[in-house]
């Protein structure tokens, strides 16, 4: 039978829309006179802001292919969009065949952008000096630098920081209006129109941000704090410049590159370079140069992208000499996370030669031997990793796993379930350690080694492995989220349990697939087919087949034929029906007068964006209202999420009692959540877990999952993205809702409770006939 959602339509899986992070682009008007000025500010930007690259709006209406080519050369997210003259036919001033005027009105296009929050206006004839961080913070109005010569009351033209309420049909009908009645003045030097509107009510940013170069008249040197240097005025730089300010023409010849030198100088900063931008530039560079340094670099930022086929090719086709211990090691750990292992042996053997690079050389051939199953090995590579660097954490990590020996097996195989899964270590993440034993708990009350046969997702499933599983009467595959292509990368099935089909065509006992996720991030994807084809005969060869939430129903049926979609069915996480399912529960008689705060910091980047700053300052508010009504402690599920403590502290003086529970068994992990009043989770199982005890949560929504779960519950209202612009408002008052009277607000969860449970129990009838129990 397959069950629906219990009390909520599916929802949609629009990872934007869920988690609410801020998209952000640039955006310029471009025609052919004002070409070679966009590409000097095209490099300008990428040098002067290394790590920044957001989508880049080019608005034009007369570009040649070549020209766009050259762009598209320079930038690696350029999104083209035709301007529309019919939208200025009525307008009522101008020499419209006057480019300053032409760009004035085809500029408004960027109010017409419906698909970013926030959109940053440059000139063609404006470079980057310096850190544009702040401009990228900025989170409300519509912010410029006022006019020098003018006074405050007008906007300067050229730079424009517009956020999503400008972004609007309202907005646009203003301007449009404004345009037609002709109650304007448009001059060359401003936004005629939309000063008009405005009429003084903007955010006013430093001029260091527009920084004229009327300003620099008599060769003054252009001050070491600007930002934006504007070329205003007919005569630019590469029209042979103006008489006078040859110190800030000189600034704008620094960006007059060719590409190849262009690419050699941003490829030859150290560190914070944006993925993106080493991959469209070192790519090239790579093949014009065969430069072993830089093709390391790429490499390294497609591994830390999941792209790891990607990372092999680039190093494969330069010559890496003997003694570049960095390229080899880097190679060595991108064949690895394609399978190759043999190859990644050899290379990271060389790597070891180097002092600074032979602990996490030896870190990750221990990381292979274990994989493998030889914890022998795998100890004596970890061993050697110590010997070279004492603190080395990785190679701790892994002489700790090949020195901890998982417990023997007590039962009859045939009376055992197999259960691949992802095993946490001592002080990893509390929830993984937890997920197991909920998993297992589902199908009875004995969750130890007498009725279950561990199987590691991570290791290797090998010939042997496959006679171990198919001597069991089961599998069970799960829980959390295995289906991410980035925790333990493999080539075999591009998730994370290590497969190859071969083996898994070979399984012949019932396979139940029970409570995974998808758990790819907003801005993280599946690159290769691999995964597909490895799900594809997953689901195929499944008996039962059940995921955690309706989103990630609705993506894995986006990757299936049709066929197969009717195999896929929800079933809810273990974790959140804990109440059912720990034998002899009991509901605690009274709760400690405390609100948890959990956040988390893996691919932080992903989760915070540019907003990372505004998250703190807001969780600051949100912690100093919140300890009026209780005692506010911060849950750490591993050892970074101590780093909201730590920043709070620092940034804002706030301290924290920090509760460690990566250190905690899984009781401990059950009653400390049972017992509080609130848990504010950033985590997905610092939501899951407390809401099964019966505990009330609060979701900070930094992935698509923790809406999933909400929607499922049918209480979206329980979420609030880390974006959201009022974040320690709602926090605050959700938080006083959900307390004000506890008691109901713990019969909800109860009673939400039940809706999964009842699924629960339907699925656990359907395994009962599957699994012959």
């Amino acid at each position: 039978m397959t069950t629906t959602a219990p009390a909520t339509q599916a929802p949609a899986t629009d990872a934007h829309a869920l988690t609410g992070k801020r998209r952000i682009a640039f955006a310029s008007y471009v025609d052919e006179n004002y070409l070679p000025g966009f590409l000097a500010l095209l490099r300008s930007l990428a040098l002067s802001n290394p790590s920044v690259c957001e989508d880049f709006v080019v608005l034009y209406d007369d570009l040649r292919p070549g020209s766009i080519a050259r762009i598209r050369a320079l930038h690696p997210r350029i999104v083209l969009k035709r301007v529309n003259d019919t939208h200025y036919d009525a307008y009522k001033k101008g020499d419209q065949d006057n480019y300053l005027v032409r760009k004035a009105y085809f500029i408004l296009d960027v109010f017409r952008l419906r698909e970013y929050d926030t959109v940053i206006t440059l000139d063609t004839d404006m470079v980057v000096l310096d850190d544009l961080g702040e401009l990228l913070r900025l989170r409300e109005g519509l912010a410029a630098v006022p006019q020098f010569f003018y006074g405050q009351h007008k906007l300067n033209s050229g730079l424009l920081v517009i956020q999503r309420e400008y972004l609007s049909d309202e907005f646009c009908a203003r301007l449009d209006a404004t345009g037609r009645s002709g109650d304007y003045e448009l001059d060359k030097h401003d936004q005629g129109i939309l000063n008009a509107v405005l009429d003084g009510d903007f955010v006013r940013l430093d001029p260091r941000y527009n920084f004229v170069k009327r300003r620099l008249s008599g060769d003054l040197p252009v001050p070491e704090d600007t930002a934006i240097l504007h070329f205003t005025g007919r005569h630019k730089p590469w029209q042979g410049g103006e008489s006078g300010y040859s110190l800030a023409e000189e600034k704008w010849r620094e960006f007059e590159l060719s590409d190849a030198d262009f690419h050699a100088e941003y490829l030859s900063r150290s560190g914070g370079l944006h993925h993106d931008l080493v991959v469209h530039y070192g790519t090239p560079h790579v093949a014009r140069t065969g430069d072993v340094e830089v093709a390391r670099k790429v490499a390294a930022a497609h591994i830390a992208a999941g792209e790891y086929q990607d990372a092999v090719d680039i190093l494969e086709s330069v010559r890496i000499p003997l003694d570049e211990a960095w390229p080899h090691e880097v190679l060595g750990h991108a064949l690895m996370s394609v399978s190759r292992y043999a190859e990644a042996e050899a290379q990271l053997l060389m790597a070891t030669a180097a002092p600074n690079r032979a602990a996490t050389a030896y870190a990750r051939l221990a990381q292979m031997a274990w994989v493998h199953g030889d914890d022998a090995t795998a100890l004596k590579h970890a061993t050697a990793g110590l010997s070279v660097d004492i603190t080395h954490r990785s190679s701790r990590l892994w002489a700790q796993r090949a020195a901890s020996a998982p417990p023997a097996d007590q039962g009859a195989p045939g009376d055992q379930l197999a259960h691949v899964a992802f095993y946490m270590d001592r002080q990893g993440n509390a929830g993984d350690k937890l997920l197991p034993e909920s998993v297992r708990s589902a199908f009875g009350p004995d969750t130890g080694s007498r009725r279950w046969h561990s199987v590691h997702a991570h290791r290797l499933f090998d010939e042997a492995a496959l006679e171990r599983v198919n001597a069991r009467r089961g599998l069970v595959i799960g829980g959390g989220g295995l289906f991410i292509p980035d925790t333990m990368p493999n080539g075999n099935s591009a998730w994370q349990w290590n497969v190859p089909d071969e083996l898994m065509r070979r399984i012949d006992v019932p396979i139940a697939v029970y409570a995974v996720g998808f758990n790819a991030f907003d801005g993280q994807s599946y690159r290769a087919n691999r995964f597909r084809d490895s799900l594809r005969l997953l689901v195929e060869k499944s008996a039962f087949f059940g995921l955690r939430n309706h989103g990630s129903i609705e993506k894995v049926r986006a990757m299936l034929p049709a066929h197969l979609h009717d195999k896929v069915r929800f079933q809810p996480c273990p974790t959140t029906v804990t109440r059912q399912l720990v034998p002899d529960w009991r509901d605690p008689a009274g709760r400690d007068d405390t609100i948890l705060i959990n956040a988390a910091y893996d691919r932080a980047g992903l989760r915070f964006g540019h907003d990372y700053g505004y998250f703190l300052n807001q969780m600051a508010r949100a912690v100093r209202d919140l300890g009026e009504l209780a005692e506010v402690r911060c849950v750490a599920h591993s050892l970074d999420d101590e780093k909201i403590a730590f920043d709070l502290r620092r940034e804002h003086g706030i301290s924290l009692p920090v509760i460690p529970m990566y250190d905690f068994d899984n009781d401990e992990i059950r009653d400390l959540y049972a017992r509080t009043k609130l848990v504010i989770g950033m985590r997905g199982h610092a939501g899951m877990i407390p809401f099964g005890c019966g505990t009330p949560i609060i979701s900070l929504i930094s992935h698509p999952k923790m809406a999933y779960f909400l929607r499922d519950i049918d209480r979206p209202e329980w979420g609030v993205s880390v974006h959201d612009r009022h974040l320690a408002d709602r926090l605050v008052e959700r938080s006083k809702d959900l307390l004000r009277d506890h008691a109901a607000t713990v019969a909800d969860v109860h009673g939400r409770q039940q809706e999964l449970w009842k699924v629960t129990e339907a699925n656990a009838a359907d395994l009962r006939i599957i699994l012959g129990s």
